[in-house]
């Protein structure tokens, strides 16, 4: 083999490596205080959103705090220098898509969902 051919191949399979890394490791990252999608039943008539039709994969918040015991989701830490929220999931990304699915079940601090028959008001929360 070539030397420049050989150079070329170790160059794009670094790059390769480069690009897993990125895809993997701002997921384990996570620095300062946890964030938690909160869900608290409340009285209302007002308009929410069915999320009786969510999966755990494209909402693992949502439906991590409306299946806890406690209504809390599974912790979410930022990352350093703001680098994990441009590679990951986050539960402000859940409670946007919601408020971007109906805008009227959209409140100051979250937004109005509908499960299994009850109304919960959902919220990003840091204790």
């Amino acid at each position: 083999m070539r030397r420049v051919t050989r150079n070329l191949l170790a160059v794009i399979a670094l790059v390769v490596v480069a690009l897993l890394a990125l895809g993997a490791l701002p997921s384990y990252l996570g620095s300062g205080d946890p964030y938690y999608l909160t869900a608290e039943p409340i009285e209302t008539d007002a308009t929410a959103v069915d999320v009786n039709d969510v999966t755990d994969r494209r909402y693992p918040y949502l439906t991590g705090a409306l299946t806890s015991d406690d209504g809390r989701s599974p912790e979410y830490q930022t990352g350093p220098y703001g680098v994990k929220e441009s590679f990951t999931h986050t539960p402000f990304d859940e409670v946007g898509a919601l408020a971007q699915r109906m805008p009227e079940a959209a409140t100051e601090t979250g937004v109005r969902v509908r499960y299994g028959g009850e109304t919960y008001h959902v919220e990003v929360v840091q204790p």
